[in-house]
């Protein structure tokens, strides 16, 4: 059975609305103490790979700053006040694509997004027969242009590097391939 590391100090070197940064002295079960670990803090994030009747995924495109390029990506954000995931999720979406679906989302998984060095988690739902219901809601930072792919195609698309996107982006997918080849044989 492996040990924990042990917290020594820890001091933020940065706070911040978007996130945190914590410098922290750490000592390893066998005593090696690191004097200068450094964590990210940031809040949960949800994500949503939306379905269409027609079986069309909704993605959202938009420039990257530190990716230095356009990437294609499921709707994604933070929950805001005192929403549940799922109330968060929804409004995401609606703000990001306009698209709403009838069904409630279903929640796929929740994993750790780089647990090495952040401390927070991405939670994936599926959202099924979403249609689009409204106009984007953006916030002044957001310049996002919605895109429709197959859904069964958008994996190879991915895997043949025929399209720009990111690692969350393409879990959320597979996840949701998964649960619809379990549920639907699809």
């Amino acid at each position: 059975m492996m040990d924990t590391w042990k917290t020594l100090k820890s001091d933020y070197i940065h706070k911040s609305p978007f996130g945190n940064i914590r410098k922290d002295r750490c000592q390893l079960p066998n005593g090696v103490i690191i004097e200068d670990y450094f964590v990210h803090e940031y809040a949960d994030w949800l994500n949503a790979v939306v379905v269409t009747k027609e079986n069309q995924i909704v993605l959202v495109e938009q420039y990257r700053y530190a990716g230095e390029g356009f990437f294609l990506e499921v709707p994604a954000g933070k929950k805001e006040d005192n929403e549940s995931d799922e109330e968060g999720i929804l409004r995401e979406v609606k703000e990001e694509t306009g698209y709403i679906s009838s069904k409630r989302p279903i929640f796929l998984g929740e994993l750790m997004v780089n647990p090495a060095t952040q401390n927070n988690k991405v939670k994936t739902f599926l959202l099924l027969e979403a249609y689009k219901a409204h106009e984007q809601n953006l916030d002044a930072t957001e310049e996002i242009t919605v895109q429709l792919y197959d859904f069964d195609g958008f994996g190879k698309q991915m895997m043949t590097n025929s399209i720009q996107t990111q690692l969350l982006t393409a879990n959320a997918y597979f996840m949701a391939k998964n649960y619809m080849a379990e549920k639907f044989g699809r």
